[in-house]
């Protein structure tokens, strides 16, 4: 069975500001279905936003577990992130999911992935799917030799490299702030 992936999502703190961004293919094996999925989403009100990478399905419900861990632990992230992480490797349905998170707010981010891993990057740079390494590898260099940018700006330049070099990466980019 093919399942439709979704691909590229990118996340940086840079000078005090956060932002994610994600491109907008989603792929049925080695063709586009799709040209411009929104795989980002905003939580509790804007104060988070959530990326996916991986089966869309999968990553909504991963999405809608994660809104409940925010619920049940006052919006507290890092410790939403680590119960769903705990589920997610415990739970014999949820284990069975492919797909993959980066969650943000306005001060730290997060990979959350189906192995029980919550990753809090030490470059405050997080980035999951196809392109992934392409899009960290430009804003590594962009961190480093372009400082004056914004996160803003090194998050929408490192994905068009992502999308240059990428077959499953495209240039529909839609990027998020937490508020």
């Amino acid at each position: 069975m093919t399942h439709i992936k979704s691909t590229t999502v990118l996340a940086i703190i840079h000078n005090g500001e956060v932002a994610i961004g994600a491109d907008g293919q989603a792929t049925l094996g080695n063709t586009i279905a799709k040209s411009n999925v929104r795989k980002l989403r905003k939580l509790l009100d804007g104060k988070i936003v959530a990326g996916f990478a991986g089966s869309t399905a999968d990553a909504f419900t991963l999405l809608e577990r994660f809104d409940e861990k925010l619920q049940s632990y006052a919006g507290n992230m890092k410790r939403s992130a680590i119960e769903l992480a705990k589920d997610w490797r415990m739970d014999r349905y949820l284990r069975r999911l492919e797909a993959m998170l980066v969650v943000a707010n306005t001060e730290e981010l997060l990979i959350i992935s189906g192995t029980g891993d919550v990753i809090e990057p030490d470059n405050q740079i997080a980035a999951v799917g196809s392109g992934s390494m392409y899009a960290q590898s430009s804003a590594v260099t962009l961190k480093k030799h372009a400082p004056h940018l914004s996160a803003e700006e090194m998050v929408r330049e490192s994905l068009v490299v992502a999308a240059d070099i990428c077959i499953y990466t495209n240039h529909n980019i839609l990027i998020e702030k937490p508020s």
